[in-house]
């Protein structure tokens, strides 16, 4: 009850931010050692909501800004609204990805490199809801395939220039997932990797839940593995609230246009909804944090299967395994 009226009230957590601060203010806020025109960040699914917000306010602050997206077109129109209302002189970069295809994020993270540009911050913040069993191109479930899998081999595929990158400029990588407060509706005994490729009985939020545990779980081993190397690169998992979309507003009607006005009390605006990202993407309070999970700008509390240590090192393994056979795929040096 305390943490729903602290949410309600908006009332700021240690950080000094709380539910109700906006990516712009936290960005704003940040009295950053670091140059942000010296940053360079990838943002998958930056064409709508949350990810365009994020875009957005990293483009203002001068980082150059890498929107990794399915559809170029609209990525294009993100691009143009940013130049035309925000900086003229932002340097955006745009990728076709399809986080679906391990062969799409193969293609990208090839083309990323050959480049021979830094990486500083990649945040896989794409997500998408299936309400029925679809399968991916490789035969997997498709909110699986994209929420987790498809991160989970970009992130391996740039961890080398991420860790390079830190070495070299001595500006510590930050890496963040997007998850949900969701995650901490599934129990042990319904995360089975089989079952979440391919589902013997399918329900669309289960899936969903599921891939955002997965989410959680990928940010506690990485950041295992990172330390054990010592290297400068951190990554942690943020839930940016439940945040206001035109899906409600679809459906007209007293009762649904009654409901929707008391809903948008509680949900975020997209502003919102973005903060968290910003604030562990930019902030000097995130500093040398990582593999924790963060939720209104300051560290939260994730669910148990979520904070298990053996699960997250299972799962990368069997992860690992999947995609090496798939793709027959080796590192990058």
């Amino acid at each position: 009850m305390k943490e729903t009226l602290r949410y309600l009230a908006g009332i700021a957590g240690p950080s000094g931010y709380g539910s109700k601060s906006t990516a712009q203010q936290v960005a704003q806020n940040c009295s950053c050692s670091v140059d942000p025109r010296r940053l360079t960040a990838i943002i998958t699914g930056a064409t709508s909501g949350i990810g365009v917000e994020t875009a957005r306010v990293m483009a203002e602050r001068g980082v150059r800004v890498v929107i990794a997206a399915r559809d170029l077109k609209k990525a294009a129109q993100v691009r143009d609204r940013i130049h035309k209302d925000i900086n003229p002189n932002a340097e955006i970069m745009l990728f076709q990805i399809d986080l679906s295809s391990l062969a799409s994020v193969k293609r990208f993270c090839s083309r990323f490199l050959a480049l021979g540009l830094p990486l500083n911050i990649l945040i896989n913040n794409a997500g998408i809801f299936s309400q029925n069993l679809e399968l991916s191109e490789d035969k997997i479930e498709m909110t699986f395939a994209t929420n987790y899998l498809g991160h989970f081999l970009l992130t391996e595929m740039l961890m080398e220039k991420m860790i390079e990158t830190a070495e070299q400029t001595g500006i510590q990588g930050r890496i963040i997932n997007l998850s949900s407060v969701i995650h901490s509706w599934v129990k042990t005994d319904c995360f089975s990797f089989n079952q979440m490729l391919n589902p013997n009985k399918y329900n669309g939020t289960r899936a969903y839940a599921q891939s955002k545990v997965a989410n959680i779980l990928h940010a506690k081993e990485i950041a295992r593995q990172l330390k054990a190397r010592n290297a400068n690169v951190t990554i942690n998992t943020v839930h940016p609230g439940i945040v206001k979309t035109g899906i409600i507003r679809a459906h007209k009607g007293f009762v649904t246009d009654s409901l929707f006005f008391i809903a948008s009390k509680l949900l975020k605006s997209t502003s919102q909804g973005a903060s968290t990202t910003c604030y562990v993407a930019l902030s000097p309070q995130a500093q040398g944090m990582s593999g924790k999970y963060f939720a209104d700008c300051n560290e939260s509390n994730c669910s148990a299967l979520a904070n298990d240590e053996l699960v997250a090192q299972r799962l990368w393994r069997q992860t690992r395994a999947l995609i090496r056979g798939r793709l027959k795929y080796q590192k990058p040096c």
